[in-house]
C-alpha cells in the first residue's frame, strides 16, 4: 500500500510538516515522486518512520537517527527489540512514579499513611534507572558491580533530608565551578572549593572515599563526552577544568 504526506500523516500521528522535513534532510525520503508532483511512500518508509519515531520517544535526536536508520548495516528486528527493552524500561520507571502519586494521593485524602522515605522512593529510583540509562555500561566496566549496586544502595536509603542536600550540593559544583572557570587557575580558592563540594557530593554514594578514585572519576568526566557535556554546558572546557581542580585538591596531579 502506499501513501501521499497527508495519508502517511494521518496514519502516523504526526504533521505533514514533519514528513516534508525528515525529506528535506535526509532521514526520511518518499518512496518516489508522482507525475503531479507529490510525495508517495511504500512499506518500507513506513517501516522506517516507525523506527524513526520510536527513537524520538526515547528522545535520541535527529542527527543520530539519521546515522542509524541510513546505516547499511542497520537491523530493524534488532533495533525493536532494543526499543521493547528500553520501552519497558521506562514503563517500570513511569510505573514507580504513578504508584508514588497514588500513595501521596491517597495520604493527602486521609486513607493511608505514608512514610516521608517512600514519598522520594520514585525520584529516588527513577535517578538511578536515568543514571544505568545514560552511563550504566561504563561505569560498571570500570568500578564493579558491587561497587555501583552499594552506591544505588546508598541512594535507595537517603532520607528526604539527604537527598535534598544531595541535589543541592549537585546545583551548588556546576555554581562554584562556573564561576571558578572564569579566573582560568583550577588552584584557585574558587576551583579548589568547587573540587571539595565534588567530594562532598560523592560522598553520598560511595562507601569509603579515596583520592586515587576521585580522580579517576575526574578524567572519565573528560574522556566520556556524555560527562563533559553536563560540566561543559556553561563553558565549554569547564569539565576538564573540574578535573585539574580535583587533580590538585587529591594532590594526583603529575609534574
Amino acid at each position: 500500500m502506499e501513501y501521499t504526506v497527508h495519508q502517511l500523516a494521518k496514519l502516523a500521528g504526526v504533521t505533514g510538516r514533519t514528513l516534508r522535513y525528515y525529506d528535506e534532510i535526509g532521514i526520511l525520503k518518499p518512496a518516489r515522486i508522482n507525475s503531479s508532483g507529490y510525495r508517495i511512500y511504500g512499506q518500507a518508509e513506513v517501516d522506517k518512520l516507525q523506527q524513526i519515531l520510536f527513537y524520538r520517544e526515547l528522545e535520541v535526536d535527529l542527527e543520530t537517527i539519521k546515522k542509524i536508520v541510513n546505516s547499511p548495516s542497520f537491523d530493524d528486528i534488532k533495533a525493536l527489540k532494543e526499543h521493547r527493552e528500553k520501552l519497558l524500561a521506562k514503563r517500570k520507571q513511569l510505573d514507580i512514579l504513578i504508584a508514588n502519586v497514588e500513595k501521596t494521593l491517597a495520604v493527602k485524602e486521609g486513607r493511608m499513611t505514608m512514610s516521608d522515605k517512600e514519598k522520594f522512593e520514585g525520584f529516588k529510583q527513577k535517578l538511578i534507572d536515568e543514571n544505568a540509562k545514560k552511563y550504566g555500561k561504563e561505569i560498571r566496566a570500570k568500578y564493579g558491580d558491587e561497587t555501583v549496586d552499594k552506591s544505588n544502595q546508598k541512594l535507595k536509603q537517603m532520607t528526604e533530608e539527604q537527598y535534598a542536600q544531595v541535589k543541592k550540593l549537585e546545583q551548588e559544583v556546576l555554581d562554584v565551578l562556573n564561576e571558578a572557570f572564569l579566573t582560568g587557575d583550577p588552584a584557585s580558592e574558587l576551583a579548589q572549593k568547587a573540587a571539595d563540594l565534588h567530594r562532598q557530593w560523592l560522598s553520598y554514594f560511595w562507601d569509603s572515599y579515596t583520592k586515587e578514585a576521585h580522580a579517576g572519576v575526574a578524567q572519565m568526566y573528560v574522556d566520556d563526552e556524555r560527562f563533559a557535556s553536563y560540566y561543559d554546558k556553561t563553558h565549554p572546557g569547564a569539565a576538564k577544568f573540574l578535573r585539574d581542580a580535583i587533580l590538585l585538591y587529591t594532590g594526583m596531579k603529575n609534574d
